[in-house]
């Protein structure tokens, strides 16, 4: 693309907003600020190995897991941009044990909450893989004028106003979904903005990737497991399998599913009979993308936006991606369903 057909993404959500001659501009101003707090990550990211910002934290978040240095920064960042826009009422974030209300006049009038994994893949940080930021905003159900509650924060992915990412690889991109569909923005180093680079991201019905650990497959259900042997036994006519790829960071995983097709999937099993990851942080953000992109996700049972969330770090199972592929899998989890784990 030529320097002088450069869209920002500043542009192309003002051009968006102008198809809806009631908007605000509310929602475009927190997706402004989410792609502000992106760069400054960004430039940690890049910078990690030159100052100290590499290693653990030395303490744990509410979900038992050790932190990272790196996800102290995102965390901080992205509460403290997203307090000083004044569109945003609160936060909830995987690193915080309960949401955070804004106090000020401004945010109580505010109408929308935003809820983020900080800083997702954490773990790959020393190793230099790819790691992201996952967000979802929600409007607000509380009463205006007054502090957000928790009831903002506990809605089901199918209220969502808009979700997206943002990939620290070997480029920085920024992918958001709304109800209009989902579009892909890489920063720009030489000017500082993220510009339009995938328009219209469309999921692939079919695939030929699957993305699980594996290691763990011993865990798993039989109907898991039955579904694996099909992968591996799957195109044996053509002369060779489904590929299997697992990068350990969803968003990574995720994104590569989104522009190629496939399906990503982190099912129950005997250590976490409840699913591992968490349904407001990450599934529900990346099933609001797949799903307006023409994809599917579900826990199992019922599409991932369909269910009413109890608490704020639930956790659920997730298979996700391509439809054709996620209907599969369906298959043969229900057809072992009686089976025990």
């Amino acid at each position: 693309m030529s320097q002088s057909k450069l869209i920002t993404m500043d542009e192309f959500t003002i051009q968006e907003t102008r198809k809806f001659p009631q908007a605000t501009g509310d929602l475009s101003a927190i997706l402004r600020d989410l792609g502000l707090a992106g760069k400054v990550i960004n430039n940690q990211v890049r910078r990690a190995g030159l100052v100290d910002i590499l290693g653990k934290h030395g303490a744990t978040n509410v979900q038992g897991e050790e932190q990272m240095k790196l996800d102290i920064f995102a965390n901080d960042t992205l509460i403290n941009i997203l307090q000083n826009c004044t569109e945003c009422a609160g936060i909830g974030s995987e690193e915080n044990d309960d949401h955070i209300s804004y106090q000020d006049t401004f945010s109580a009038n505010s109408k929308y909450v935003v809820l983020f994994d900080p800083l997702d893949g954490s773990s790959n940080i020393d190793v230099n893989a790819p790691i992201g930021t996952i967000f979802a905003i929600y409007r607000r159900v509380s009463e205006l004028g007054k502090p957000c509650t928790e009831a903002d924060f506990l809605q089901a992915g199918k209220n969502l106003m808009a979700a997206g990412y943002i990939i620290y690889g070997s480029s920085t991109m920024m992918v958001y979904a709304t109800r209009l569909g989902v579009n892909g923005f890489t920063l720009e180093p030489s000017i500082g903005e993220f510009c339009l680079s995938h328009p219209n991201m469309k999921c692939a019905e079919n695939g030929k990737i699957y993305s699980l650990n594996q290691g763990n497959s011993i865990k798993y259900s039989d109907g898991m497991q039955a579904y694996l042997n099909y992968c591996m036994e799957h195109n044996k006519e053509e002369g060779r399998p489904l590929t299997q790829r697992y990068i350990g960071s969803m968003v990574a995983d995720m994104h590569r599913t989104l522009i190629k097709g496939g399906i990503f999937m982190y099912p129950a099993d005997k250590s976490n009979p409840n699913g591992k990851l968490r349904l407001q942080y990450e599934c529900n953000p990346m099933a609001f993308i797949v799903e307006a992109a023409g994809g599917k996700a579900t826990n199992g049972h019922e599409n991932i936006l369909d269910i009413v969330p109890t608490e704020l770090h639930q956790r659920v199972p997730i298979y996700i991606g391509s439809k054709n592929m996620v209907n599969k899998v369906m298959e043969y989890v229900k057809e072992h369903a009686t089976t025990p784990m």
